[in-house]
């Protein structure tokens, strides 16, 4: 269970060859981005061979929220820092939002062209479009591919690889416009042991 949750926390925590990237995807998928305040729906995560079902919750800027249906496991963002909380063990651990492919996703103004996101590579189909990315300066830890579908442009899925080549894909199912979210809905309600970060300035 140790080395299962450990994974999980690494491969959501998004630490090539470059090809063609099209203008106009990157421009579409960040308009998209920047249109949404929050969003309620469910995912299915697929790492290391297993597959697990949840819920997922976003609120901009930076809070983010993930309930595993089958296992003791909770990842929130809080606006700034994501908490991994490890219900089993009543423990957390934290990272910075940063350092997340959600942290993408939250942020208060998302540009995609001029930041410190990467898009190096763009793919169009037939019913979906993709733009893979990573951090500026980080190239050799990992990187994010974004699958959004083409019309109307929407939110389909996730693919995270880490700096060992792990890969986690997320998809994403019936997600809807939420933003009326409970007072504490993006807070951990009890918990022994914290270690933090420093908060994360894209956030505030």
């Amino acid at each position: 269970m140790r080395k299962l949750l450990s994974f999980l926390f690494c491969a959501f925590c998004f630490f090539d060859a470059y090809a063609a990237v099209d203008n106009a995807l990157v421009s579409s998928a960040e308009k998209y981005l920047n249109s949404i305040t929050g969003l309620s729906g469910n995912f299915t995560q697929t790492a290391n061979g297993k597959q697990e079902n949840g819920t997922f919750s976003m609120l901009r800027p930076g809070r983010v929220r993930l309930d595993y249906n089958n296992m003791p496991v909770q990842l929130i963002a809080d606006g700034k820092d994501l908490y991994f909380f490890d219900k089993s063990l009543d423990q957390i651990t934290t990272v910075p939002l940063t350092s997340t492919p959600a942290g993408i996703l939250i942020r208060s103004n998302i540009d995609l062209k001029n930041a410190d996101i990467n898009v190096y590579e763009t793919n169009s189909g037939k019913n979906t479009f993709s733009l893979k990315m990573n951090l500026k300066g980080q190239e050799g830890l990992g990187n994010m591919t974004v699958v959004f579908d083409k019309s109307p442009v929407k939110l389909n899925s996730w693919t995270v690889v880490d700096a060992t080549g792990a890969k986690t894909d997320v998809a994403f199912s019936g997600l809807k416009t939420k933003t009326d979210f409970g007072k504490d809905y993006f807070q951990i309600q009890r918990h022994k042991t914290v270690s933090t970060s420093g908060g994360d300035s894209f956030y505030d």
